[in-house]
């Protein structure tokens, strides 16, 4: 671990935490300071539904998928060596976007079938398609990288992937009610505030599994900033690495999309925030950096995009590209002089 990490990583913490509260104690409803920490001790406190069943696992879900999409990218930009990638490169999200359009799109009508038995369930049912979708998708891949033994063609099959789905979702709203394609482009927008804790009993150990992953693989990580020739120098399987790394991003991208929708630019991101923050590209340091960063940045939009006071919600992917668009910039801008800090480009 570098110096700078050593003492950015703690900030980062504090920042976290200050974040968190932060986050429970402003909304789009405004609640006293004080009936919020009455809310918090009281379950029968006037505030306590608006506390205990919105904002605290709102709070919990921004900081796990923040986190998620963090660490997803970052694996994403290294396997591909591209400092644009991001979690959803492969298609998760489009899978994701594929069975909740089945589901909101189809499972209304007669032909519904399968679907329309997800479509009376409501969230849930919602929630299931999009996992099956962004499994489905994992599995192709996971597949694929089998046979496919170079990470610029793997990057090209997922792009593929996504395209074919995006296409059949833009076919589906174009055949489907207006009210129907509203109420999926309203999912699309992406929102931490409707996680229950329910929800988050499963949301937790899936990303938790992920990001687990993602830590076994540091060392391969770490040999594959140069190059996959260099990596089979170390004694690295390459192709078993790539298979853990393509496993473990698209299962932290497929689950925080299920559950959230698609929320672009904090994947992309993060792992550039955090390789500035500790000064170095050795995953060791950069994936705390990446975790705590991503929780942070998660929970900041999601406080923006609540509002504060005003009884109005923006549109969180909205919030998250004010935030990520300029970072873009500068990579671009970085990576045509030469001078990019990112993936050893």
């Amino acid at each position: 671990m570098t110096a700078s990490a050593r003492w950015v990583l703690p900030l980062l913490v504090l920042a976290v935490l200050a974040a968190t509260v932060l986050s429970v104690f402003v909304g789009s409803t405004a609640v006293p300071p004080g009936q919020t920490w009455a809310a918090l001790l009281h379950a029968d406190a006037p505030y306590a539904a608006v506390i205990r069943d919105f904002r605290i696992p709102g709070t919990i879900t921004a900081i796990v998928v923040g986190a998620a999409l963090g660490v997803a990218g970052m694996q994403m930009q290294t396997l591909f060596r591209n400092p644009l990638a991001d979690p959803y490169i492969l298609g998760a999200s489009s899978g994701a976007s594929l069975g909740v359009a089945l589901v909101v799109l189809v499972g209304g009508t007669a032909a519904g079938g399968f679907t329309a038995g997800l479509t009376a369930m409501g969230r849930g049912g919602t929630v299931i398609a999009a996992a099956i979708g962004a499994a489905l998708v994992l599995a192709v891949i996971a597949v694929l990288s089998r046979w496919v033994h170079s990470a610029v063609s793997l990057l090209l099959v997922g792009v593929m992937l996504s395209s074919v789905t995006t296409a059949v979702v833009s076919v589906l709203l174009t055949m489907t009610q207006p009210q129907l394609a509203q109420q999926f482009l309203v999912w699309g927008m992406g929102t931490f505030r409707t996680s229950s804790y329910r929800d988050l009993t499963v949301m937790v150990p899936l990303v938790a599994t992920g990001i687990a992953l993602a830590a076994i693989t540091i060392r391969p990580l770490n040999g594959l900033l140069l190059g996959e020739g260099y990596a089979r120098t170390m004694g690295i399987n390459v192709g078993r690495t790539r298979l853990a790394i393509v496993v473990s991003a698209a299962l932290l991208a497929g689950v925080t999309t299920a559950y959230c929708g698609p929320i672009g630019f904090l994947g992309l991101v993060v792992p550039h925030l955090a390789r500035f923050a500790v000064g170095t590209s050795d995953h060791r340091s950069v994936m705390p950096a990446t975790i705590l960063i991503g929780a942070l940045l998660a929970l900041l939009c999601g406080v923006i995009a609540q509002l504060p006071g005003a009884e109005q919600v923006l549109p969180l992917g909205a919030v998250t590209a004010l935030f990520g668009a300029p970072v873009v910039i500068v990579v671009l801008v970085r990576s045509a002089r030469g001078r990019l800090s990112g993936v050893g480009l």
